[in-house]
């Protein structure tokens, strides 16, 4: 597996392109739309949010995955999150759909509808729709295209979130790339995130649901930055087989291999957004090796990214390794506290800071200055098994709430 440039439009057949049309208040020279088309009709697949609260787009989009024959383009803005927002919000999904189709010449129904941003607004349709216009004449196959719309679908994140990698499969050279948008309201299950990748494998529908579906439980359904679960969680895969390769209809080596090629794109992704997290200085990682079950090792890794007091703890540098032991208590996951083994590690070092549930005799220098950078690891040996898993989240901060105080303004 090899990196390359591009993001989501790295793939063969795939353009991209974003830019301002004036969404956002306050927001001057920001970009706020972007539009992702494939050359060729797409195999798609989706997860969503688990909130009871879906956003327009959310429903808009998941019947489109159920239903649609085919997809071809996705349209995405920011500034605005079209939830909350009745009868009108669905209507203003599907007249982007039918705005994005005549402009590319593709049927309403292949056109996906991704938003993001505050919420009980309705959309400004009108500046939208000439904004599609405008993309669809922009539209472009070279990275800075890729770029353009991996920017314009930021909110309060600081930095733009792409990838892409190539694989051989079937004999074929087979390119994988995504963008992705999230900085608060994040939580398991799925998060404020839009993610959007693209391929040019040749897959089932069934085969490319079923990667997905599983692939989204070890990625970003382990990142937490804020304790709150999004109306407008949205992931989309869109494979167009331009690619070439004999078509994955059954979970042979090629399967593997591009289930294998979509981890490494939603790993990075995840892990970008929650490092990226609301006033974030540091990704903080937690590892739970030698639980008794998968899902023990899920429950606790999770209980320990998504505490308050370890989240401010990682931000003062603070090796006070009781809310960690705190955090795996409440978790509802049953195990000897007595056998507990804790560890953090960075590039810094590593440090063992608890044995069989008791702190060792460690050095606070040494934990506060592998604590210091901005990349940070626990790890909790449960001793009870084989079982392991990560999930990853970020500092609390100061400024997180100075951001959440005036998002709408």
């Amino acid at each position: 597996m090899k990196q390359i440039e591009g993001g989501v439009v790295a793939a063969t057949g795939f353009k991209a392109t974003g830019l301002e049309v004036g969404i956002k208040a306050n927001s001057k020279g920001k970009k706020d739309m972007a539009m992702v088309y494939s050359d060729v009709p797409c195999k798609v697949a989706g997860t969503f949010t688990t909130n009871v609260v879906k956003a327009a787009p959310v429903k808009y989009d998941m019947d489109i995955v159920e239903n649609s024959p085919y997809v071809q383009a996705v349209v995405v803005n920011s500034g605005v999150a079209n939830a909350c927002t009745g009868k009108e919000g669905m209507d203003n999904c599907k007249s982007l759909a039918v705005a994005a189709g005549k402009a590319l010449n593709i049927p309403e129904s292949a056109v996906l509808i991704g938003s993001t941003g505050v919420i009980g607004m309705q959309l400004p349709t009108e500046k939208m729709i000439g904004g599609i216009e405008k993309m669809a004449e922009s539209l472009g196959d070279t990275p800075a295209d890729g770029t353009l719309a991996a920017e314009a679908i930021m909110t309060t994140d600081t930095v733009s979130k792409q990838i892409a990698f190539e694989v051989e499969i079937g004999g074929k050279t087979v390119k994988i790339g995504g963008m992705s948008k999230g900085s608060g309201m994040i939580h398991p299950n799925m998060c404020t995130m839009l993610a959007y990748v693209t391929s040019d494998v040749n897959i089932s529908k069934e085969m490319l649901t079923e990667i997905v579906k599983e692939d989204v439980k070890d990625t970003f359904n382990m990142i937490s930055v804020d304790g709150d679960t999004s109306t407008n969680d949205t992931m989309l895969v869109m494979t167009n087989g331009l690619a070439g390769n004999p078509e994955i209809t059954e979970r042979n080596e090629d399967y593997k291999t591009f289930a294998k090629a979509l981890r490494e794109v939603n790993t990075y992704l995840a892990k970008k957004m929650a490092g990226d997290g609301e006033g974030a200085t540091a990704l903080f990682e937690v590892k739970v090796i030698g639980a008794d079950t998968k899902e023990n090792a899920v429950t606790i890794s999770k209980s320990v990214v998504s505490s308050s007091l370890v989240k401010a703890m990682i931000y003062g540098h603070d090796s006070n390794c009781g809310r960690i032991l705190c955090a795996i208590g409440y978790s509802g996951v049953q195990f000897d506290p007595d056998n507990v083994d804790l560890y953090y590690e960075s590039k810094a070092g590593k440090i063992k800071i608890v044995e069989n549930g008791v702190p060792t005799d460690y050095s606070e220098e040494e934990a506060t200055k592998i604590l210091s950078e901005n990349e940070v690891t626990a790890i909790a040996d449960m001793k009870m098994g084989t079982a392991e898993a990560t999930a990853w989240g970020c500092d609390l901060t100061y400024d997180y709430v100075k951001i959440n105080a005036d998002y709408r303004s």
